[in-house]
């Protein structure tokens, strides 16, 4: 996990809120897919590539802060 550490704080951030949020228009995918999830219609492999790309910096960010807490900094 000490790869969370050489990433900063602002470009992780940036990069959850990016891909997060994208595309802004009609739905962010991050939004869609979780609603997906809950429902059951999470099915197809695309759907869950894209649960995972557009999770996975907000899953990075999660860590890291749980990182940094648990070190007391």
């Amino acid at each position: 996990m000490a790869f969370l550490d050489r990433i900063s704080w602002t470009t992780l951030l940036l990069v959850a809120v990016i891909l997060g949020l994208a595309p802004f228009s009609p739905e962010p995918h991050l939004w869609e897919k979780l609603k997906m999830l809950v429902s059951g219609t999470l099915v197809k492999p695309i759907d869950w590539f894209d649960l995972l790309m557009h999770g996975a910096p907000v899953v990075l960010l999660a860590l890291k802060g749980l990182r940094q807490v648990r070190a007391g900094s």
